[in-house]
C-alpha cells in the first residue's frame, strides 16, 4: 500500500509496502501497522526475533565544546555525569514541569550528544539552551535505523558482527560506536521498547539495504518483521508510556510514571523548580489496571469508583500474557493507584470490573532486557 499523502518515506518504506495494508503515521514518517499478521509477530518477539523499521525517530546531534552542558540545561538526567557511550533515559520538561517528551540521549563523545525523540518543540528547547559554538542537527535523512526486538535478538545481531555484544561487553543501555555491521558502518545501541532483549542499529542510509539484506537472511531464526499494532501490545504489557497517551502538555512527569527520571541533585535544569513543587502534590499516578470488559473501544473510558469518575484509560489491550484477558494504561486518582484496588471501567454496556496490578504485568522484574 502507499503511504498516505504528506509523509516523508523511509530509507526502506519502498521495500515493504506491498505487506502493508494501513499506516501509521510517526512523527512525519510512516510506520506499519502490520505486516499481515500481529499475533504472528507479538509471538515472535517473545519467542525469537523481530526487526522494525525505526527510522522515523529523530535523531538530533548536539555538537561543540559546550554539548553537554546545554543538553544538560534542558534535560531531567545528569548528562554531564554520563560516561561516553552511556545511554539514558529521561525527560523534556517546560519551565512549568509539564511534559514535553520523553527521550533518549547518547553520550557519543565529549562533545557530541545523540538525542533521540521525535517532537519538534523538544528540537526547539535543545536550540533554546545552546550557546555559541555548539550546534543541534536532525540527522534523521542521514541515517537509517533497525531494531532487534526479541529473545534471539543477540543471536541474530552477532552473525552480523564481529563486536562483541555478550552482556558484559555491551549491557542494557550501553552502545557501541565505531563499529561494523553486515560490513557497514554501524553505531549499536542496546534499548528497546517492548520489555525484551533488544539492539538498536543505526547505518548512514545509503547501507540501510544492505542491512536489511542481512538481517532478513536469519530465516532459521524465525525473524518476522513487526508493526505497530503488536508493539502497542508489547508496549502496554511492559508499561511503557507514549506521548499523547499517558501523557500530554498538561501532565507532569510524576503523573504518567517518570517522576523517577527526574535528577535533582544535578544542580539547575529547566523546570526543575516547579517539578519540586509539584512533587509535594501528584493528583494523578499511572497505573496498569486489569479488567473483565473487552479491550476494543477501551481507550479514553473513564475509571470508576462507586460511579463516579477517578481517571481514564489511555490504552487497553487483550494480554497475551494474561491469557488474552484485557490489561490498561490509564491515570487515576493517586490515593487509588495501590495494587489490588477494586475499580471499574466505564463501557458501553455499563461498568465493568477492575483492578489494579503491578506495573509492569510483563516480566516485572525487567530481567529480560538485561539478559
Amino acid at each position: 500500500m502507499q503511504i498516505p499523502p504528506g509523509l516523508e518515506p523511509n530509507p526502506t518504506t519502498s521495500r515493504f509496502a506491498h505487506r502493508v495494508s494501513e499506516w501509521a503515521d510517526s512523527f512525519g514518517r510512516p510506520f506499519a501497522i502490520d505486516y499481515g499478521d500481529p499475533a504472528k509477530e507479538y509471538k515472535a518477539l517473545r519467542e525469537a526475533v523481530v526487526a522494525l523499521e525505526y527510522s522515523t525517530i529523530r535523531k538530533w546531534y548536539v555538537e561543540g565544546p559546550d554539548a553537554v552542558a546545554a543538553v544538560d540545561r534542558v534535560f531531567s538526567r545528569n548528562v554531564r555525569a554520563l560516561r561516553v557511550g552511556t545511554i539514558v533515559y529521561g525527560v523534556f520538561t517546560d519551565d512549568d514541569g509539564f511534559m514535553i517528551e520523553d527521550t533518549t540521549l547518547v553520550k557519543l563523545s565529549p562533545e557530541t550528544v545523540l538525542v533521540l525523540g521525535g517532537e519538534q518543540l523538544t528540537q526547539q528547547q535543545l536550540e533554546r539552551a545552546l550557546p555559541k559554538g555548539t550546534t543541534v542537527t536532525d540527522r534523521r535523512g542521514e541515517f537509517a535505523a533497525v531494531s532487534l526486538q526479541g529473545p534471539l535478538s543477540r543471536t541474530l545481531l552477532q552473525r552480523l558482527t564481529k563486536a562483541d555484544i555478550s552482556n558484559e561487553a555491551l549491557p542494557y543501555y550501553g552502545s557501541l560506536i565505531g563499529v561494523e555491521v553486515a560490513n557497514v558502518p554501524a553505531t549499536i545501541l542496546r534499548l528497546g521498547f517492548t520489555a525484551e532483549l533488544g539492539f538498536e542499529i543505526i547505518v548512514p542510509v545509503e547501507h540501510a539495504d544492505t542491512l536489511w539484506d542481512e538481517i532478513l537472511a536469519q530465516h532459521d531464526l524465525g525473524i518476522e518483521l513487526m508493526g505497530l499494532e503488536a508493539i502497542l501490545v508489547a508496549r502496554t504489557e511492559a508499561g511503557m508510556v507514549m506521548n499523547n497517551y499517558e501523557y500530554d502538555r498538561s501532565t507532569t512527569p510524576y503523573e504518567c510514571g517518570l517522576g523517577w527520571t527526574i535528577d535533582f541533585e544535578k544542580g539547575q535544569f529547566q523546570g526543575r523548580d516547579a517539578l519540586l513543587t509539584k512533587k509535594k502534590d501528584v493528583p494523578t499516578r499511572l497505573v496498569s489496571i486489569e479488567t473483565t470488559a473487552d479491550a476494543a473501544c477501551l481507550d479514553g473510558r473513564p475509571v470508576l469508583l462507586n460511579g463516579m469518575s477517578v481517571g481514564r484509560i489511555s490504552m487497553a489491550v487483550a494480554s497475551p500474557v494474561l491469557g488474552g484477558r484485557t490489561v490498561a494504561l490509564a491515570r487515576v486518582d493517586s490515593a487509588l493507584a495501590r495494587i489490588g484496588s477494586a475499580l471499574e471501567v466505564g463501557t458501553d454496556s455499563g461498568a465493568a470490573p477492575a483492578t489494579v496490578r503491578r506495573t509492569p504485568v510483563y516480566d516485572p522484574e525487567r530481567l529480560r532486557v538485561r539478559s
